[in-house]
């Protein structure tokens, strides 16, 4: 079973929710959201959201409540949802941050269960929060959603094939409903960030790759431009430092084979230096 920290008073302040929150871009978003006066319901599945939710609480000034749910069962992403109606607030920004990875050969190096876990995390977990979230933010006529994609959604990824189609996945979704939702007061906003030094790469085993052991940009940077995008309602941001900008801009026009083979470079298993 989850956990959770329930808010008990009051709150003038505006109510944000993030998936994936305990470490790396989530909990810098959360971070942020909290600096910019939001307060917070914080999802992760392993038991460090409590910590993070800890780390987020400044001198009583933001509530901050914290949901340990494991958003690969459907269940507890309906739970996660059950928590968010049941503190009765108008969410006013929903980033849907949630997502794992994992590199390998797809025939004989990777395992299915892993594969379908990427799925159900990285696209059942966020399609089923928008539908539940979504149509209170329309029918108020306001609200902020990040979904997170990556400038992996831009390339076939060699060695990370289930995980770059997920990531194509969230692209196209996110984009999608900006645009049906263009004249409610919502917007959506896709955060793509490039390689960041958060947890991923180790939990996916990619530390032997030439992009799980190389230069990361750091979350906090990643975060603070995804946050101003969301609030400013931006379409997309390409986060983090200059040369990930310059990749997602090449990539716009590179061909897919020369991008998959780019890509096969970057991670491949064992090819670290």
């Amino acid at each position: 079973m989850g956990t959770r920290v329930r808010m008990t008073n009051p709150s003038e302040n505006p109510f944000a929710v993030v998936t994936g929150a305990s470490s790396g871009i989530g909990y810098e978003l959360a971070r942020q959201l909290a600096e910019h006066g939001f307060d917070l319901l914080i999802v992760a599945e392993d038991e460090g959201i409590e910590e993070a939710a800890r780390g987020l609480r400044r001198d009583g000034q933001n509530q901050i409540s914290a949901v340990q749910a494991d958003l690969a069962r459907r269940d507890e992403v309906e739970r996660v949802w059950a928590e968010i109606a049941a503190t009765g607030r108008d969410v006013d920004a929903l980033a849907l941050n949630a997502g794992r990875g994992t590199g390998g050969e797809f025939v004989g190096g990777t395992d299915l269960a892993d594969e379908l876990n990427i799925i159900d995390v990285n696209i059942t977990s966020t399609v089923v929060l928008a539908k539940r979230v979504l149509p209170a933010m329309v029918a108020a006529g306001r609200g902020r959603v990040l979904i997170t994609s990556s400038i992996a959604s831009m390339m076939p990824g060699t060695y990370q094939a289930v995980y770059n189609a997920s990531k194509s996945f969230t692209q196209s979704f996110a984009e999608a409903l900006r645009a049906e939702l263009k004249d409610t007061g919502v917007t959506v906003t896709a955060l793509m960030p490039g390689p960041t030094d958060t947890n991923f790469f180790h939990r996916a085993e990619m530390d032997d790759t030439p992009v799980g052991a190389g230069k990361k940009d750091d979350p906090a940077l990643v975060a603070e431009q995804g946050i101003k995008a969301l609030l400013d309602g931006k379409e997309k941001v390409n986060a983090g430092s200059a040369k990930t900008k310059v990749q997602a801009v090449a990539s716009k026009v590179m061909p897919d084979k020369v991008k998959a083979e780019m890509h096969r470079k970057m991670a491949e298993p064992g090819a670290a230096d």
